[in-house]
């Protein structure tokens, strides 16, 4: 088990068995690592064509061609790596620097995408910036700013963690200041995404149990109260308890959802064959993309894709780990801030695609159709890379 609490005060024993594992190995990059985010990438591609490849049948997409989203899929894919090669690239240092500034340009462009006639509103949220040939999310920007910043914040205020006014307040009040933006546009999901991870890295950076406590319930008493007063939101509420006594209302998508996965059962109707893709169940390719892999591949298909996942979020928490064992407590921070948002997320889409949790707008990270999620996506994996980078660079320097 990994020991993910008061991370900088590990035993001087601990301390020592993860400088010798690291010292033990000569790679400079963690090529399964490599190997799992490159999985996940590929199924991905793969089944955001399968799922959008009926598309242009409807009279929405009438303009585009079959392999519309897969080309711009791939090339999200090909902007990423090539970012993640340039934030690889970049040292740790750096992140930390700046970590304050990229979270002041995230509120900036949290607030310009509120502005009437800037943000561009699809589906009744106002969450994009049009750039002209593409969109920018801001919201999926702000997610990897948040972790940067927290992590930062741990490290300078790290005598106050104890204390309510001096180390607890100030990132509340952040974290509120994020919220409210986000609730205008409004992004529920990203704003639960956002709060969780900066809830979970404050727990990992030894804030107060006692404020951690407060913090937990403040939270969730603040999102049953968002819940209440939105008719349509209690009305996703109680599609989600029984999705059937509506299927052609509220409850249409998790109806549909549960029928892909039905349809599945242990290894799949065959890729390609899927039928609730056509036209059946909304967002295929993005928010319900794992509903496709569940018809298409079957059981067994969900259950690599969880593998990976479970497999990519165990190796970054033990990289956090190893880093904040060698006193780079930020990088540390980091590590575990990107394991649990990455981790968090996925939960809730494959939560909400096997209606085990409320339908919420959340994609499946570097799965999912959306450019700019992809790209900040790869971007925390070249980031994280870099944390198991320098860690073993440090340990062969001290060999």
């Amino acid at each position: 088990m990994l020991n993910l609490r008061m991370p900088w005060r590990e035993p001087s024993g601990a301390r020592t068995v993860v400088r010798n594992a690291l010292a033990s190995n000569a790679q400079a990059i963690d090529t399964a690592l490599l190997w799992v985010v490159g999985s996940l990438l590929a199924i991905g591609l793969v089944m955001v064509y399968s799922a959008s490849i009926a598309l242009p049948d409807s009279p929405k997409f009438a303009a585009y061609k079959s392999t519309h989203f897969l080309a711009r899929h791939s090339f999200a894919i090909a902007l990423g790596v090539l970012v993640g090669m340039v934030a690889f690239a970049t040292p740790m240092r750096f992140w930390q620097r700046w970590a304050p500034l990229l979270f002041v340009v995230g509120l900036v462009l949290l607030f310009v995408v509120l502005i009437p006639g800037v943000g561009k509103v699809v589906y009744g949220a106002r969450r994009w910036l049009s750039l002209g040939f593409t969109s920018l999310q801001p919201s999926e920007l702000m997610k990897f700013f948040v972790i940067l910043y927290v992590a930062d914040y741990t490290v300078r205020k790290q005598d106050y963690m104890q204390h309510f006014s001096k180390g607890f307040a100030p990132m509340g009040g952040v974290v509120v200041t994020v919220g409210i933006l986000l609730l205008l546009e409004p992004d529920l999901g990203a704003f639960v995404v956002i709060a969780t991870v900066a809830m979970g890295m404050l727990f990992l950076g030894g804030v107060n149990g006692r404020l951690f406590a407060g913090l937990v319930v403040t939270a969730v008493s603040t999102f049953a109260v968002l819940i209440a007063i939105s008719p349509w939101r209690r009305e996703r509420i109680f599609a989600y308890l029984d999705p059937f006594a509506d299927p052609l209302g509220k409850g249409y998508q998790l109806t549909h959802s549960l029928i892909a996965f039905g349809r599945g059962e242990l290894f799949g109707v065959g890729l390609g064959g899927s039928i609730e893709k056509l036209h059946y169940l909304p967002e295929a390719h993005t928010d319900f993309l794992l509903a496709v892999i569940g018809e298409e591949l079957g059981l067994a298909g969900v259950l690599v894709v969880i593998f990976l996942f479970f497999w990519l979020i165990r190796r970054a928490f033990e990289i956090g780990r190893q880093a904040i064992a060698v006193d780079r407590v930020f990088s540390g921070l980091v590590a575990k801030g990107v394991a649990l948002w990455l981790g968090f997320q996925a939960f809730i889409n494959m939560g909400v695609n096997l209606g085990l949790l409320p339908t919420k707008g959340l994609t499946l990270p570097l799965m999912s159709y959306g450019g700019t999620g992809l790209l900040v996506n790869c971007v925390a994996i070249a980031v994280l890379l870099r944390v198991d980078f320098e860690n073993r660079r440090l340990m062969r320097g001290a060999a």
